[in-house]
């Protein structure tokens, strides 16, 4: 297809062909109507090499499928971002988290090669040692370097359970001591934090085991179970730690039925017991269900009145992070999920020359605050967050300038590479292609 392009005379940019209410992003992108759709149907796991320990798979395999498959073969992948529609390609042109990210890294991290066509039609593979360059400047990229057409993936033993331990923190302060403390501990194979108030957290840390108090296994993924949510609140609420064996595929897929807590805005009720008991295997709608029956009225409320950000900040500014989102937003609960980012050459990197670690602050819902705006708000957090030297997750919706834009991100090597392989008449550079102001 791309030759195919390029022999017709590379009159338009080109892109996948994927409809853009099947990504789980809930921006729907224009330009699919008016770029050249190359049809990418790759959606299978091509081979498990129990040797190297990776796991070789096609660009549209997604989370649930990842995890369906190599479970049962006695492995899992270092970083499974939460749900379960996310496909491998989005996770890697995009970029993903999870709550093992403080030993791993983002998604993009734990993956050691990509095969792409190129501009030009060709084949490529790319590893940290084999054309560096475009291995290091893929992740973020958008699909504005080539086209993926397959990944490699490291994978780790898998084990039957994660044992969880809830611990309420009370006091912004002590939250953002405790979290870091638990993020820095490696034997923790995860750490997460539910922030429900400016002064009020649950943070968790697991580890994998295959050993289980029976009396304790918490099934968490059954239909008529409460929203993870809602049931780790129960915890703040009764002032008490806890802990809880939860079978793993259960574990990293927590948050799915409720979408976060994203689905309590749609479906109220959801969490009544009644209504999980008799209705809760319908739940979760499918994201690309709800983009493609909502009206461009709905869109248009959900973008004025509706929040769906990821903040990526370093750990030493977390606690001046919480008080600017809740100053500017006021949504809560917050998602918090430490990772390690290496740094490495690419978009994304630390300031220094050490790796460092951060934290993911998640944002997901209807701001209280009284005069939330929804441009003007989210210009002044996405300028807090260059200014501590974050970076904002790019599914979401962009208000930056193209300036404010490669001030936040590092362009050097995605621009080289972009001149260098001719990428300018095929591809839309990134920020053409996700910012609100670029977008026609």
């Amino acid at each position: 297809q791309v030759r195919e392009w390029k022999n017709e005379g590379s009159k338009r940019y080109m892109c996948t062909g994927r409809p853009g209410w099947l990504t789980v992003s809930l921006r729907v992108g224009k330009y699919k109507k008016i770029h050249k759709n190359i049809m990418i149907n790759l959606m299978d796991v091509l081979e498990v090499d129990s040797e190297r320990q990776v796991v070789r798979v096609e660009p549209l395999v997604t989370m649930g499928q990842l995890t369906a498959h190599l479970n049962p073969m006695g492995w899992t992948i270092p970083v499974v971002p939460e749900l379960d529609d996310l496909t491998v390609g989005g996770l890697i042109m995009g970029t993903g988290i999870e709550s093992s990210s403080h030993i791993y890294g983002l998604f993009q991290h734990t993956c050691v090669a990509y095969e792409l066509v190129l501009a030009d039609g060709s084949l490529v593979r790319c590893t940290p040692t084999e054309n560096s360059d475009l291995f290091y400047a893929v992740p973020w990229s958008c699909g504005t370097l080539g086209f993926l057409v397959a990944a490699e993936i490291k994978i780790i033993p898998a084990k039957k359970y994660v044992k969880i331990h809830y611990e309420p923190v009370r006091g912004l302060q002590k939250i953002c001591e405790k979290f870091t403390e638990e993020s820095k501990k490696k034997e923790n194979s995860f750490v997460e934090g539910l922030v429900y108030s400016l002064e009020e957290a649950v943070i968790m840390t697991g580890v994998l085991t295959d050993e289980a108090e029976q009396s304790k296994i918490n099934r968490i993924g059954n239909y008529y179970k409460p929203w993870f949510f809602k049931h780790v609140e129960k915890y703040l609420k009764a002032d008490r730690t806890g802990i809880e064996y939860i079978p793993s595929r259960h574990y990293y897929h927590r948050h799915t039925r409720s979408i976060f807590w994203e689905l309590q805005d749609i479906i109220p009720f959801g969490n009544n017991p009644v209504f999980r008991y008799l209705f809760g295997w319908m739940v979760p709608p499918k994201i690309s269900l709800l983009k493609l029956t909502q009206g461009e009225a709905i869109r248009k409320l959900y973008e004025q009145h509706h929040v769906v950000q990821d903040m990526l900040v370093p750990m030493k500014s977390l606690e001046k992070s919480i008080q600017t989102f809740h100053a500017d937003l006021n949504v809560y609960p917050l998602w918090l999920c430490p990772f390690m980012l290496p740094n490495n050459p690419g978009m994304v990197h630390p300031k220094g020359d050490e790796a460092e670690l951060y934290v993911d602050i998640g944002a997901y819902g209807e701001p209280k605050r009284k005069q939330f705006e929804a441009r003007a708000s989210m210009r002044q957090m996405e300028k807090f967050v260059r200014s501590v030297h974050g970076f904002q997750m790019l599914y979401a919706d962009c208000y930056m300038t193209r300036e404010e834009f490669w001030d936040m991100f590092d362009g050097s090597l995605y621009h080289k590479l972009r001149e260098q392989m001719n990428c300018k008449d095929a591809f839309p550079e990134v920020y053409d292609k996700i910012c609100k102001a670029a977008r026609h």
